[in-house]
C-alpha cells in the first residue's frame, strides 16, 4: 500500500490522469462538441433555449465558443420537473435522485447504466487522490437515499476495491461504536457531522486520536481552514475536501489531493468549468473570483449545459494532477449572499470568525429578523460540550465584537447547547430568514 500523504504510482492513475494539458484539452473539445449535438437533438427544453439563442452545436468549433451558449440555473431544472430535462426514456433509467425541493420542486437527476458506471469511476478516482487504497475499509456517514452523497461515495468506494460500512448518518453513539469494533482506514462525512462524532467519542471517554482512522473526505457543505485543522487535531487524519453537485452528477465532481492539500481539482476530462461574473454572466480568466459554471462532456441521461452552482471561486492550475485546474477556496454562494443594512456578508465568514473563539463549535445558524423597518441578524452557535455559562456569555460577546470590527455589522449572538440546531442530512441549514 502506497504511504499516506505520498502520491500513486503512475500505474494507480487512470489514463486520463496521465494526459498532458494539450491532450486534455483536446479530449475536451471533442467531447463537448459531440455532447452539445447530443442534447440538442435528444431534449427539447434545451434545443428551444439553443434557438431562442440563436446558436446550434456546430457553432462550437474551439472550447471558448462554449460561453455563446446559454446558462442554466436550477430554476430551469425545476421547471421540467420531473423528466423533461432526460435525454433517453425514462424506462432506461436505472436510478433516480432529487434535491429535498424545500424551496419550490424538486430537481430530479436520472442515471443510465453508463452514467452509474462513469460516476462510480470518478468517486473511486477520488477516493484515491484522497489517499485511500484497494483493500482500506470505509466508513461511510454520508446520508443514503434521495440525497447523492451516500450512495455516490458507496459504489465509489466498491469500485476502488474498498470494504464499506453503509452508517449513513444518525444514531452518532452507535457509529462511534462501529468505528471501534470495524477499525476502518478512510471516513466519509460532512466536515460538520465528523466534528459530531469527535465529540461523541470524547463523551464516551475515548482518545478520537487513538481510532484507527487515517483519511476523511469531507464535503456537501463549506468548510474552512480553521475547521480543517480541528479535525485533523482532535482526530489524527488527513482531512480532504470532495466537491460534487447533484444536477452535475453527485460527489466526484473534484476532489483535493492527500499530497498537497492545496484545493480542489476538478476533474475536466468528465466536468468542463468556467468561471463567470455572477451579474452579467461574462466569462472571466482563470484567477478572477467568480461563479463557477460547468457543462458536463460524459453523460447520457441528463446532460447539462453551462449550470450555474451559485458556488464563488476561482480557477487556477493543477499541481498534484498538472492536466486539471484546481478549484480555489469557495469564499461563499451567489444565492447565500446575506445584504444587512447596506454590508455584504456570506455564511464562510461568520465561520471563520467564531472558529477563533475555542469556546464555540463550529455549527451555527443565521437567523434573519425584522423589528420595525430594520433587518436584524442572529448568529446561533453550539458552545462546546465543557463550556459553562460564564465562558458562553464572554464567546457571545467577543463573536459580537469580531464582526463588528472584522465585517463592518452589528449582529447578535446566542450561544445554545450541543446537538441545539437541527441537522438534515449531517448538515445544518445556514440561513434562516423570517423577514
Amino acid at each position: 500500500m502506497t504511504r499516506l500523504g505520498t502520491p500513486p504510482t503512475p500505474e494507480l492513475l487512470d489514463p486520463a490522469e496521465r494526459l498532458s494539458r494539450g491532450q486534455l484539452r483536446e479530449l475536451q473539445l471533442r467531447r463537448l462538441r459531440e455532447m452539445l449535438a447530443y442534447t440538442y437533438t435528444n431534449v427539447p427544453a434545451y434545443r428551444e433555449r439553443f434557438d431562442q439563442a440563436g446558436v446550434r452545436p456546430e457553432d462550437c468549433r474551439e472550447l471558448s465558443d462554449l460561453a455563446r451558449f446559454p446558462l442554466t440555473g436550477k430554476d430551469d431544472l425545476r421547471a421540467q420537473y420531473p423528466f423533461g430535462m432526460l435525454a433517453v426514456p425514462r424506462e432506461r433509467l436505472r436510478r433516480l435522485h432529487a434535491s429535498s425541493g424545500s424551496t419550490g420542486a424538486p430537481t430530479v437527476v436520472g442515471y443510465t447504466d453508463g452514467d452509474l458506471d462513469t460516476w462510480s469511476g470518478a468517486v473511486a478516482r477520488c477516493i484515491r487522490a484522497a489517499g485511500g487504497r484497494p483493500g482500506d475499509l470505509l466508513h461511510n456517514a454520508y446520508g443514503y437515499g434521495l440525497f447523492t452523497g451516500g450512495l455516490g461515495l458507496h459504489y465509489g468506494a466498491e469500485r476502488l476495491g474498498c470494504t464499506v460500512v453503509p452508517a449513513s448518518g444518525g444514531m452518532t453513539s452507535r457509529q462511534v461504536r462501529l468505528i471501534q469494533d470495524f477499525r476502518p482506514d478512510v471516513i466519509t462525512a460532512t466536515p460538520s457531522y465528523l466534528l459530531t462524532l469527535i465529540d461523541e467519542f470524547e463523551k464516551q471517554g475515548l482518545d478520537p486520536r487513538a481510532s484507527s482512522l487515517r483519511i476523511g473526505i469531507l464535503g456537501a457543505e463549506p468548510w474552512t481552514a480553521e475547521m480543517r485543522e480541528e479535525i485533523e487535531e482532535r482526530l489524527g487524519i488527513h482531512a480532504v475536501d470532495i466537491y460534487g453537485l447533484s444536477e452535475l452528477m453527485g460527489p466526484g465532481v473534484g476532489q483535493e489531493c492527500v499530497e498537497t492539500k492545496d484545493g480542489l481539482h476538478l476533474w475536466e476530462d468528465l466536468f468542463l468549468p468556467e468561471i463567470v461574473d455572477p451579474l452579467t454572466g461574462e466569462v472571466l480568466p482563470d484567477g478572477e473570483e467568480g461563479e463557477l459554471v460547468l457543462t458536463s462532456l460524459v453523460r447520457e441521461a441528463m446532460p447539462v449545459i453551462r449550470y450555474r452552482t451559485r458556488d464563488l471561486t476561482r480557477l487556477l492550475p493543477g499541481t498534484a494532477r498538472p492536466a486539471f485546474r484546481r478549484m480555489g477556496r469557495i469564499t461563499g454562494r451567489t444565492d447565500d449572499l446575506i445584504i444587512l443594512r447596506g454590508v455584504n456578508l456570506y455564511p464562510t465568514q461568520i465561520e471563520e470568525l467564531l472558529l477563533r473563539i475555542p469556546v464555540l463549535a463550529p455549527h451555527f445558524q443565521l437567523r434573519l429578523t425584522r423589528e420595525g423597518r430594520l433587518d436584524r441578524l442572529t448568529v446561533r452557535v453550539e458552545a462546546r460540550p465543557d463550556a459553562g455559562r460564564e465562558q458562553r456569555e464572554a464567546a457571545a460577546e467577543a463573536l459580537v465584537r469580531a464582526v463588528r470590527d472584522g465585517i463592518g455589522v452589528g449582529v447578535g449572538v446566542e450561544v445554545v447547547d450541543p446537538e441545539t440546531l437541527e441537522r438534515s442530512v449531517g448538515k445544518i441549514r445556514r440561513i434562516v430568514d423570517e423577514r
